[in-house]
């Protein structure tokens, strides 16, 4: 053992350094100030430094660098804030003070602009990716003793009530990271891991309370750093969802908000009055006639009276969200954001946000969530869409509601000349409307809606299908935690607790684990062995990454669809009929099928494509084939 022993010399000088840092003015006074820290070198010059502390309205400010610039300093209508606008577009990393002072005292908060770790490295996802989305709380249980934290308002666990906390955390899916990259997978899309101090439900993470703080039953600020690190080493891109549109009613702001309109309808809540809840019609943001009070209600009104709604037309909360993004890119690293309600804020603020994003880093990836079954709709919000109002919303990708609804129809549907598996292939057709399908986000289920084997009526063969077109098509696919062993909520259709229900194997005891196989069905097996080998081909599949699309009518129960390049083909057909059948190659001519050698990568078979293909059962058929080039 090492014991560290101090000379008298040195003890005094520590005790004499303890006495001036006990009495020096200002110094061990709580003062919060937002972002925590800031980086050197970032594009944007401006930086706007939001700070709490009893008065600190009543104090002046003094930045003790020449090397830094005080552009503007804002008193809040409450005294108790102050935002300091600077401009650091020449100050190199380091540290720098913060004093202010009153009449009677002097506080000094030290301030670090930091290196960039990560700058021109930040990458996003793309249709190479595969997404693995999971609800944190109900993945696994990684860190026991952080599943009740005192202080907390909800302080309840318990995993056989489906909206109590069940105690899954950033260690839980850190400790299974190798299961995910092995599975295929090269992207994490966690639901929000930020503190959610509220009373109940806050297991989901929706419901913000502090914005730059990792909630304590999930982890630390620091596990979530090696959540990322521990995901690059596997090739595993972090997606993290971030939430602009509300808060969760017990923020910390709550209690004392900056201005007297940080939220919409804050007279009401102020007041104790009912606030505006929003009528939740997103067709404002394109409907040419829509009347000035249903967009007040929509783009202003609360979601859920839990949630106040946050006023992006206030400037310093439309920078506070703008700059917390930013934050958070550059000290995890991440891969990409999911954001949440993406049409419910003010689309000019939603624009500003995507575009500082975008502008600090081009190879970022931003999907945004419009769930809505209209095509036209979601087209709206992808970057490049030419739009009547001239709108253009700087996202890479929204989530693709329209094809996955026409997905399931498809597969659920008797077949006849207007359902079934025509639905599938007209919705795929409305591609023309979208300025990038490709950056789409395809999904079967997420964690708002009934599970895919659920919506699918417990057929597994039909879960196949669904998960084969969904990784072949032109998308960036996105599956649901579970989905690789039919996880079901069919006992309780729409209970969104028990769709994001526990992993099996996830926490210790679990009589069946899907991590190691243990007591499995073989049902449950199958399937997980499905989709590995799709998504480990899919991998190294550049045809699916970035081929060419060409897709067949449907006949005779049969869809087929071709992914190529050059060099490269893949060819999808889904089969719903219960009986064997021929399918003719020669309809397929086009593409110089016929002759090549092909690779059923569901069977392992090796075939030769002549006129006909025997689909000897109901499924899916994937192969895998070097095209005949025309000479």
């Amino acid at each position: 053992m090492y014991t560290a022993r101090l000379s008298s010399r040195s003890f005094g000088v520590l005790i004499s350094l303890l006495f001036l840092l006990w009495f020096l003015p200002g110094v061990g006074q709580e003062v919060r100030v937002e972002p925590p820290n800031w980086w050197s070198g970032m594009k944007e010059s401006s930086l706007q430094l939001m700070v709490h502390a009893p008065e600190i309205g009543n104090y002046t400010v003094h930045i003790n660098s020449s090397e830094v610039a005080l552009i503007k300093l804002t008193k809040a209508d409450s005294p108790n804030y102050l935002f300091i606008d600077l401009d650091v577009i020449n100050t190199p990393a380091g540290g720098f003070t913060l004093v202010f002072k009153n009449d009677e005292k002097e506080i000094r908060v030290p301030y670090e602009l930091r290196e960039r770790s990560h700058a021109g490295q930040i990458m996003g996802f793309d249709s190479s990716d595969v997404i693995y989305l999971i609800t944190p709380d109900r993945f696994a249980n990684g860190k026991p003793d952080n599943d009740i934290v005192n202080g907390m308002k909800e302080t309840r666990l318990d995993r056989t009530h489906d909206y109590a906390r069940h105690g899954g955390d950033i260690q839980g899916i850190t400790k299974h990271l190798d299961y995910i990259s092995e599975m295929g997978f090269t992207a994490i899309w966690s639901s929000p891991l930020l503190d959610n101090n509220m009373e109940e439900q806050s297991y989901h993470g929706y419901a913000i309370t502090d914005y730059y703080k990792v909630d304590p039953r999930f982890g630390t600020l620091e596990s979530y750093k090696a959540l990322t690190r521990e995901a690059a080493n596997r090739g595993l891109k972090i997606i993290m969802d971030q939430v602009a549109n509300h808060c969760g009613l017990g923020h910390w702001w709550m209690a004392d908000l900056p201005f007297d309109d940080w939220i919409n309808d804050q007279a009401q809540y102020m007041n104790g009055k009912q606030t505006l809840k929003t009528n939740h019609r997103r067709t404002t943001n394109q409907d040419i006639y829509a009347s000035d009070e249903d967009k007040r209600r929509m783009s202003k009104g609360w979601f859920v009276s839990a949630m106040p709604d946050l006023n992006q037309d206030n400037s310093y909360m439309a920078t506070y969200i703008i700059q917390n993004s930013l934050w958070w890119i550059e000290t995890l690293g991440l891969g990409g954001i999911r954001q949440d309600t993406y049409p419910y804020p003010e689309k000019t603020f939603m624009a500003a946000w995507a575009k500082r994003i975008m502008a600090e880093y081009p190879n970022f990836s931003i999907v945004g969530e419009e769930w809505s079954y209209n095509p036209l709709l979601v087209a709206y919000w992808q970057h490049g869409s030419i739009n009547k109002d001239g709108y253009q919303s700087h996202l890479k990708s929204t989530m693709d509601f329209p094809l996955q609804k026409a997905l399931i129809e498809a597969l659920n549907e008797e077949e006849n000349w207007n359902s079934g598996l025509i639905k599938l292939y007209q919705a795929l057709s409305n591609d023309f409307a979208y300025a990038d399908p490709g950056a789409m986000m395809l999904f079967g289920d997420n964690h708002d809606m009934d599970r895919l084997f659920t919506q699918l009526g417990e057929d597994a063969l039909a879960t196949k299908m669904a998960l084969s077109f969904i990784l072949a098509s032109p998308r960036t696919p996105q599956i649901y935690y579970g989905t690789e062993v039919l996880l079901s909520n069919s006992a309780k259709r729409g209970d969104h607790g028990l769709i994001r229900t526990d992993f099996p194997g996830g926490w210790s005891g679990d009589q069946v684990n899907a991590f190691t196989g243990k007591n499995m069905t073989p049902e449950q097996l199958s399937m997980q062995s499905f989709l590995r080998k799709v998504l480990n081909f899919r991998k190294s599949s550049v045809a699916i990454h970035r081929g060419k699309t060409v897709h067949f009518s449907p006949e005779n129960g049969i869809y087929t669809l071709f992914r190529y390049t050059e060099d490269e083909m893949v060819m999808l057909v889904l089969n719903k009929n219960e009986i064997p059948v021929s399918l003719d190659l020669r309809r397929f001519d086009e593409l110089g099928i016929r002759g090549a050698k092909a690779d059923n990568l569901l069977s392992g078979e090796a075939i030769i494509m002549e006129d006909r293909l025997l689909l000897r059962e109901r499924g899916p058929v994937l192969l895998s084939l070097k095209r005949k080039r025309n000479e």
